[in-house]
């Protein structure tokens, strides 16, 4: 949620810059108007209420010196005043949930480096390692898991309909081996402290992530029990800390999770989901990062190569891209996508997304820290990124590492999580 202030202190400058993002500037105004008649009523009600004691105190001497009428018409007055007040009051919960609704759905403004516009307007700032040359036509990731028995994509359907997927066998350790690499990575080598998190949260927790405010059509709900499944572990790992007040001294604090993922991909029309590019259930290794406000954008980078640890580890070849201001999250400032080339599909895949969410969501989930004991509590910066999407990252290593006779190699960091295998074959 952005500060109010923002919004009352400069408010030409808030439409520019929700405009480079392609949201509707008119919310600002339909924001401070509700702000101004809050205000307004607040100011009323407090004139009522000191005119309420004063008359209060009027009556006790009116009584005192025996003027009944007049001690009567006091009172009268009291009473209205006193109607008056509870009006206000009532109207003013009303001018609160109205204020709070509204802003709540004002996205966050875009960092100065975030280009403006569309999609389209994305900036190439990376590429890792080479294509590799083949000297044979590469087979789409499906008909390699397919043909080497480790994906069944047909029992998958069959079981919950399109958009899932079982893996068997070498295939369920791969993909399990994936995620235990990345973590043990993230922990090892990049410091970050793991988390187990529950995969279903509140509906508290999920608006204080602010992913309720745009994600809602995406994720899967529990209407019996009002819980949602993750549509990432980010929400988790962001409300381990909803309204508490840290202690700056520790931060930056570096948190990493893995968790299943459930998206409905309500907008996926016309896009490819064969394979594994586009599933309703997804693994994924998650980071998160609460930092002090003039450092998160170092701390933004660093985040970044340790999601491109990953794949250079893996040996995969993916460039990195700037987001354009209409791209970005919601709750975003700044994003990078992380796409991994996978050459049977002749197609970059997004499989990590990286943001600089700066006070947004703390401020929304009422996140703080204190510099010092006893300094006033300001609110951290947190930065979100995928390290990284697991289907995405089997389907770019199953086509980089296929051999023209179908097998498929085993990166070395990945064999010790094999058993020491080096070659998946058919059969």
């Amino acid at each position: 949620m952005l500060d109010i202030k923002l919004l009352r202190n400069d408010p030409e400058g808030v439409k520019t810059r929700l405009q480079a993002r392609n949201a509707d500037p008119s919310a600002v105004d339909v924001v401070l108007d509700l702000d101004s008649q809050l205000r307004a009523n607040k100011s009323e009600g407090e004139q009522l209420q000191a005119d309420l004691n004063s008359s209060s105190k009027s009556i006790g001497a009116l009584m005192k010196d025996k003027k009944l009428e007049e001690a009567e018409a006091a009172k009268a007055r009291t009473r209205e005043m006193g109607d008056q007040i509870a009006l206000l009051a009532e109207r003013r919960r009303s001018l609160e949930e109205e204020l709070d609704a509204k802003l709540f759905l004002i996205p966050n403004l875009p960092h100065e480096t975030t280009p403006p516009g569309d999609e389209e307007n994305f900036q190439i700032v990376k590429e890792g390692a080479a294509t590799r040359k083949f000297n044979f036509a590469p087979k789409a990731h499906w008909d390699l898991a397919t043909d080497l028995g480790i994906i069944d994509f047909a029992r998958g359907t069959k079981l919950s309909g399109s958009g899932f997927v079982l893996y068997k066998g070498i295939g369920a350790r791969l993909e399990r081996g994936l995620v235990q690499f990345m973590l043990d990575l993230h922990q090892d080598k990049h410091g970050y402290t793991e988390w187990a998190t529950p995969f279903f949260l509140s509906r508290e927790s999920m608006k204080a992530s602010c992913h309720l405010a745009k994600f809602t059509p995406e994720m899967y709900h529990d209407a019996e029990d009002d819980l949602f499944a993750l549509p990432t572990a980010e929400p988790a790992l962001i409300n381990i800390h909803r309204d508490e007040i840290l202690d700056g001294r520790d931060l930056p604090l570096k948190y990493v999770a893995y968790s299943p993922c459930w998206r409905r991909e309500a907008g996926a029309a016309g896009k490819d989901t064969r394979g594994l590019l586009r599933v309703h259930q997804f693994d994924k290794v998650e980071m998160v990062k609460y930092t002090l406000p003039e450092t998160s954008y170092d701390e933004m980078e660093s985040l970044l190569t340790d999601a491109t640890d990953v794949l250079d580890a893996l040996g995969l070849p993916y460039r990195i891209k700037l987001l354009a201001g209409g791209d970005i999250s919601f709750a975003a400032s700044k994003c990078y996508d992380v796409e991994a080339y996978a050459p049977g599909v002749d197609s970059w895949l997004e499989v990590s997304s990286c943001s600089n969410c700066e006070d947004f969501q703390s401020r929304q989930g009422n996140i703080r820290f204190r510099r010092e004991p006893g300094a006033k509590p300001e609110f951290p910066h947190l930065l979100n990124c995928s390290g990284t999407a697991l289907p995405r990252v089997l389907a770019a290593l199953l086509e980089t590492y296929q051999e023209a006779d179908g097998s498929v190699r085993i990166p070395d960091v990945l064999q010790p999580y094999l058993g020491g295998l080096s070659v998946l074959t058919k059969g």
